[in-house]
């Protein structure tokens, strides 16, 4: 072939070519270019074979031309390579190499990147796994030109030998491949910026279900009868030829200037923009909304193949629940009755919690009828404490992000947390972050459910330590539910989306009935889940630093959710955004802002004359009773003010009102999982030992407590605790003279230790760990108070011990901290004796005291 018919060739060729672009860029699909360009390629081959043939006729026999790969489906996009095979009876390829030089030469020469590869028919019997992309090529194979029998014995090789005899072989390097394909992209197909052929949900994962179909015997046209498939296959291949003409070459990657480009274009979306400009982030919308279709049509496919491995399957035991089972692993809905346990919601939640504690999935026909069932789900939903108690279930699995995917792709998600819809697949366009709005809060919880499994032996002291860190959490629920809606603003503030995921999160927690602490906790980690991160760009050795941070988190619960979301957040930005350096100066932090919480609590008092917005705030509850309220807000620590919602000040002043009546007001909060009770009434000694006292005869375990005293001596006293018998959980009657047993306990008119001694002591349980008691004394850190912390063992009855060796060394109480860390307590007091400091010689006989307190109660 001349020098002048190459030329000729590549000049029809582009001609050719630019017709076929132009075709697209005035409406056709993605698929009719591929088909096009597939077709003129076949041409192409036909007219240099037949040269070959005409120059040397015996190469019309022996040698048969087979499309294969993405050719061979005829979907050849603009830069595709040109996956081509010369299969030929045994010796006739190497006669025939110069042609095929020729041919393939001829076609890189016109501008086509030919890929051809020449075996003989024994060659394509068999599958070979270390040839594997061979081997799956042959699956997509159909005849250009040259000897017709020879492509009849190869279809026939392939069919009835290589797809029979290897098919397991098959099967099991194809559910390999794409499981490390997955990995390499994290798992998820939630990208920035995603590759559209190799991510999870795209092209290749429908050529996967196509090879599936086709080994079960099954058409491999995978959109046949199934529409939401068919216009997902459409919109990526539109996509791809769009990547393709944009780049100039075969770049598959959606990056954000060709996410803007195809938005602008209307790309995929039935045509170019007829009413105005296309949202980037709408436009990503519809292409995620369509990976997500292909990716759960391959997962379906897998499961009809019986490629889900073992470990996926998790051989776990459920316990009965009526509605579902377990059956090969999956999780079943029972079959529709009288009642559709697919459109009840307390079953399918229920279900879902099965799931994220087994890692279990559903079935697909599982699946599809949820789906269904949405609208009736909807109509029966109710709110709460029972969908809370639901909900923390979720959170609280060791597989809870995949639980929590799992309702997001079924609209489950949304039908409970409307404010989630804002961040369905949103992309903010940000060159540190990895995946999307949505799937970076669930790699958040996926991080952090990881910190509760085993770190391993050789795992660094800080991973060591974030691990104990969670594990010591009182309610673990509320860390997961705010790393739930930490985001949720994205989907529509601006730069202040912390202010606007918090407004939104109100919304739930109202919903969800959650009590005033356990709301507060979830408000404020969201409120401030961006200030530790902040922080850490500074000098964290730096004391400002390190008390302006401590003031934001005002809390240790607080600090220690907030460090271990921080961790979380960090890790689910991008693999490698959570250097072992930053680990260890997030430790640091958290450690250096949990000794300032202990240190700065006595300092600093409340002064009504520099009104603040949250004075305002508790002055606006009580019109016409400003000055009153001032008088009880002013001297109280600031830890008060910072700690407790303006109603909750607004009950604590209305208690001061009844002092005439009953001078010891009491209130009593009832959870299930932690309860609180706070007294209020006016200074005197022993008092926050009566209430340690009084709640260790009914049996209680303190949690954690807090002592606050204002310039009128008017003291708030809170304990949260649990109800280590379930004495108020099993007995609701019984709350009403618990309330009154402590009341009268505290001021005096019952006695302790009467009632201590009918409780019968409870066996104790051996401790994981052993934990050293320390007594430490700083006299720096209050400037009229001496701080005393106390780290000991938590027993039953510590804090009483504690508390009773206090009063009865005459020391008072102006500030209390108790706090517990797993097996750890950590008990903080600021004391004074005689309105002074303690000195050197009472601080050590304290200490004496005390020691010898803890170990009696120990025993």
């Amino acid at each position: 072939m001349t020098a002048t018919n190459d030329d000729t060739m590549r000049a029809e060729y582009e001609r050719l070519m630019g017709q076929i672009r132009r075709d697209f860029e005035v409406g056709d699909s993605g698929l009719a270019v591929a088909g096009s360009r597939s077709g003129l390629v076949d041409a192409f081959i036909r007219r240099l074979w037949a040269v070959e043939v005409a120059a040397e006729p015996r190469f019309a026999k022996g040698i048969a031309i087979v499309a294969i790969g993405g050719y061979g489906r005829a979907q050849l996009f603009p830069h595709s390579d040109i996956d081509m095979l010369f299969c030929a009876e045994k010796g006739e390829a190497l006669r025939a190499k110069d042609a095929i030089r020729r041919v393939s030469q001829a076609l890189w020469d016109c501008g086509m990147r030919a890929s051809p590869m020449t075996r003989a028919l024994a060659e394509c019997e068999r599958f070979a796994p270390e040839n594997a992309e061979f081997g799956l090529s042959l699956m997509d194979r159909r005849p250009i030109t040259g000897d017709a029998a020879i492509f009849a014995k190869l279809d026939d090789k392939i069919r009835n030998k290589l797809m029979v005899r290897d098919a397991k072989a098959i099967r099991s390097e194809i559910a390999s491949l794409t499981r490390e394909r997955h990995a390499k992209y994290g798992g998820t197909l939630f990208h920035l910026e995603p590759h559209i052929k190799d991510c999870p949900g795209g092209l290749r994962d429908a050529h996967v279900c196509g090879w599936l179909r086709m080994l079960q015997g099954r058409s491999p046209d995978v959109a046949k009868g199934d529409g939401e498939f068919e216009e997902a296959l459409a919109f990526l291949a539109a996509v791809r030829c769009f990547l393709h003409y944009r780049h100039d070459r075969d770049d598959n990657t959606l990056d954000w200037l060709a996410q803007d480009a195809a938005a602008e274009q209307g790309i995929g979306l039935g045509r170019r923009t007829e009413g105005g400009k296309i949202d980037a982030a709408y436009w990503m919308r519809a292409y995620f909304r369509h990976a997500r279709i292909v990716e759960r049509r391959l997962l379906r496919e897998l499961e009809v193949n019986g490629l889900v491995r073992e470990s996926e399957l998790r051989r776990v035991k459920l316990v009965p629940v009526p509605g579902f089972r377990l059956k090969d692993g999956r999780i079943v809905l029972d079959p529709a009755g009288a009642a559709d346990p697919a459109a009840d919601p307390d079953t399918v939640l229920a279900a879902f919690a099965a799931m994220a504690k087994t890692g279990a999935a559903f079935s697909t026909e599982s699946e599809e009828r949820i789906a269904a069932a949405l609208p009736r789900l909807s109509a029966y939903l109710e709110e709460g404490p029972a969908l809370w108690s639901k909900l923390s279930a979720i959170l609280t699995g060791a597989r809870a992000g995949m639980a929590l995917r799992a309702m997001h792709a079924l609209g489950l998600l949304e039908l409970i947390l409307p404010e989630f819809h804002g961040i369905d697949a949103l992309v903010i366009r940000d060159a540190y972050h990895r995946y999307t709005v949505d799937e970076h809060t669930f790699v958040v919880v996926d991080t952090l459910h990881g910190l509760e499994s085993d770190p391993g032996p050789n795992a660094p002291e800080w991973r060591i330590k974030f691990g104990s860190m969670i594990r010591e959490l009182q309610n673990p629920g509320l860390l997961y539910l705010a790393a739930l809606l930490h985001d949720t603003g994205k989907g529509r503030a601006g730069s202040d989306h912390a202010s606007e995921s918090a407004r939104m999160a109100k919304g739930v927690l109202v919903r969800l009935e959650m009590d005033a602490y356990d709301s507060a906790l979830v408000m404020r980690l969201i409120e401030t889940h961006l200030e530790m991160s902040a922080a850490l760009r500074r000098d964290i050795f730096d004391a400002k630093t390190v008390r302006v941070f401590a003031g934001k988190v005002q809390t240790h619960e607080s600090l220690r959710m907030l460090t271990l979301f921080t961790y979380a957040d960090i890790q689910a930005v991008h693999p490698d955004a959570l250097t072992p350096w930053k680990a260890e100066n997030l430790w640091r932090l958290s450690m250096n802002a949990a000794n300032q919480l202990d240190r700065n609590v006595d300092e600093e008092r409340v002064s009504t004359r520099g009104r603040d917005e949250r004075i305002a705030r508790v002055l606006a509850l009580l019109p016409k009773r400003e000055a009153e309220a001032e008088q009880f807000l002013e001297g109280f620590p600031e830890r008060y003010l910072k700690t407790r919602s303006a109603e909750e000040i607004r009950r604590h002043f209305e208690m001061t009102t009844h002092f005439d009546e009953e001078p010891f007001q009491i209130s009593c909060n009832y959870g299930t999982s932690m309860s609180e009770i706070t007294l209020v009434t006016r200074d005197r000694p022993r008092l926050f030992a009566g209430m340690a006292s009084a709640l260790a005869a009914w049996g209680m375990n303190v949690v954690t407590a807090d002592a606050f005293a204002n310039a009128a001596g008017v003291v708030v006293d809170s304990f949260r605790f649990t109800d280590t018998f379930r004495t108020l959980e099993l007995n609701v009657s019984e709350r009403e003279r618990f309330v009154e047993s402590v009341r009268e306990l505290v001021a005096g008119r019952a006695s302790v230790e009467k009632m201590l001694s009918g409780r019968r002591r409870s066996r104790r349980r051996a401790p994981r760990i052993t934990v050293e008691t320390k007594i430490d004394f700083d006299e720096k850190a209050s400037s009229h108070s001496t701080l005393l912390q106390i780290v000991a063992q938590d027993v039953p009855g510590l804090l009483r011990a504690v508390s009773l060796t206090l009063s009865a060394s005459g020391h008072n109480v102006e500030v209390a901290l108790v706090d517990t860390e797993g097996e750890t307590a950590i008990d903080v007091f600021y004391l004074t004796h005689g309105g002074m400091r303690l000195n050197e010689e009472q601080e050590s006989e304290l200490r004496s005291a005390l020691l010898e307190a803890i170990d009696e109660n120990a025993r």
